[in-house]
């Protein structure tokens, strides 16, 4: 069977059985329960992490203490406090696990050397980049231009499996809507 991650990476690039090998030396893997933190404000954060198994929420906590919820991360995605990553500064938001959850992770240090030595994974980093860039820029129009009826309809029609896996309070936080606002939206 192959592995999932290179399953996910072969989705962009083709590796050879030794070049794979290579790219996974180059990872670890870690188990979180439910509610255990990967990250936390005020860290500075050293690794990406690949979802394996399980569901987990990127948010921060304003200053009255709502959390506001920015990316949800499901298998086959990629999470981790980005500026603190690629600059090395404190972090600004809290990671989170939703499930029990199984992931993989690179550090900032394995992944420079890894894209030095290996322009294949390079390549694969920039292209991951920019689909997220252009997931960032659709949430972005989406909040400025879209009603929180078409903002609600558009992420049930894109992830509807994430409406059985994260608790109502949460899918509001996610649209900037209050957990009521969200209930007239389901009646």
């Amino acid at each position: 069977m192959t592995h999932p991650l290179r399953q996910h990476i072969e989705e962009v690039i083709r590796l050879t059985d030794e070049e794979f090998d290579f790219v996974l030396s180059h990872f670890k893997q870690v188990k979180k329960r439910k509610h255990q933190y990967i990250i936390q404000e005020g860290e500075i954060v050293n690794k990406e992490y690949w979802i394996i198994k399980g569901c987990l929420k990127n948010y921060f906590v304003d200053n009255t203490g709502k959390e506001h919820i920015l990316q949800f991360g499901m298998e086959n995605w990629w999470i981790t406090d980005y500026e603190s990553f690629v600059k090395q500064t404190k972090s600004k938001t809290y990671i989170d696990c939703i499930e029990d959850s199984e992931l993989l992770y690179i550090s900032f240090e394995d992944r420079d050397k890894l894209t030095a030595q290996m322009h294949k994974m390079e390549r694969f980093w920039a292209k991951k980049s920019k689909i997220g860039r252009i997931a960032l820029q659709n949430r972005i129009l989406s909040l400025l231009q879209n009603s929180t009826k078409e903002r609600y309809d558009l992420l049930l029609e894109q992830y509807p499996e994430l409406f059985q896996r994260v608790p109502k309070k949460m899918i509001a936080a996610y649209l900037g809507v209050s957990r009521e606002t969200l209930s007239r939206l389901n009646s």
